[in-house]
């Protein structure tokens, strides 16, 4: 399995390498590991929702 840096999958999902960095924290990337202050996250993972945003469900009120 390879890895990426935060500032290389930042790119490829057009966010920041913060916002990365945070989903990471969050545990929200599946099969990220922290190695001293750097996050690796692997090629295959995929881009999380953003649970900042709300969505409207046609039919509710």
């Amino acid at each position: 399995m390879e890895y990426m840096t935060t500032t290389e999958i930042s790119k490829i999902w057009n966010i920041s390498s913060r916002r990365v960095a945070i989903l990471c924290e969050q545990d929200r990337i599946n099969g990220a590991i922290k190695k001293g202050k750097m996050w690796l996250i692997p090629d295959d993972a995929e881009k999380p929702n953003d649970a900042r945003k709300k969505i409207n469900v046609i039919g509710e009120i």
